[in-house]
């Protein structure tokens, strides 16, 4: 059976959502329609999607609300909101908390479909194979399940979570790791001693990883890490 695409669409606007709805289905997406902020986050916590397309201006609950609470169950999953503003602020308040795009309302059917294509793509080139094992990074060879890190002829081997680590920002190469993500998964818990504790391994990282200057671990500031290679 064909995995179809799970949409959920929170949309106040009942003619608009039920048309824009009927649309996506018939574009092979599976679409949760939702008419308010509320029933929106009821649906996304006890369900399973593939991206959400939000309403800003909701009564109840408006779209950027709504937003952050998404993000704070899932950080990865992709947000499209829709709005009828043009608002300079309101794009940069969407984008601040988390969106992956913002479509102006009224908008072309079929420039819809191929942002959702594209968003998709990127949320799942970003994630890389969750199987994957061993990593060549830069001029350095990761092997995860003997937990070595080598360069030329020499060898470094990891802890348990220093190899943990590293996969997943390699899992996320030139892509942002969240903080939050990496802490409840490897460390069970983001409190505070956890997340000082993430930091210190970051360092140690960056020192096993330091004889290639084309790679390198930076920390997005309250956000979590990206682990660059420059070509």
């Amino acid at each position: 059976m064909i995995h179809k695409t799970k949409i959920l669409l929170v949309e106040d606007d009942p003619n608009f959502g039920s048309v824009l709805k009927n649309y996506l289905e018939l574009n092979d997406y599976d679409v949760r329609l939702c008419p308010d902020g509320f029933i929106g986050y009821e649906h996304f916590s006890s369900g399973r999607y593939d991206i959400c397309i939000l309403d800003v201006m909701m009564p109840r609950k408006d779209g950027f609300t709504l937003a952050k609470e998404i993000r704070d169950k899932d950080q990865h999953i992709p947000i499209i909101f829709l709005t009828a503003k043009t608002m300079k602020d309101d794009m940069l308040k969407g984008f601040n908390v988390g969106a992956d795009d913002y479509i102006t309302k009224p908008f072309d059917s079929e420039v819809l479909l191929l942002k959702l294509k594209a968003i998709l793509k990127r949320s799942a080139d970003k994630t890389g194979d969750p199987t994957q094992k061993e990593f060549n990074i830069g001029k350095y060879h990761f092997n995860y399940d003997h937990r070595t890190i080598s360069f030329g002829k020499e060898s470094q081997k990891l802890s348990p979570k220093e190899a943990d680590l590293l996969r997943m920002l390699c899992l996320h190469k030139n892509e942002l790791l969240p903080r939050q993500k990496a802490l409840r998964e490897i460390w069970g818990d983001d409190n505070y001693f956890n997340a000082r504790s993430m930091d210190v391994f970051i360092t140690k990282l960056r020192k096993y990883l330091r004889e290639d200057p084309s790679l390198d671990i930076i920390n997005i500031h309250g956000k979590g890490f990206r682990l660059l290679e420059s070509v």
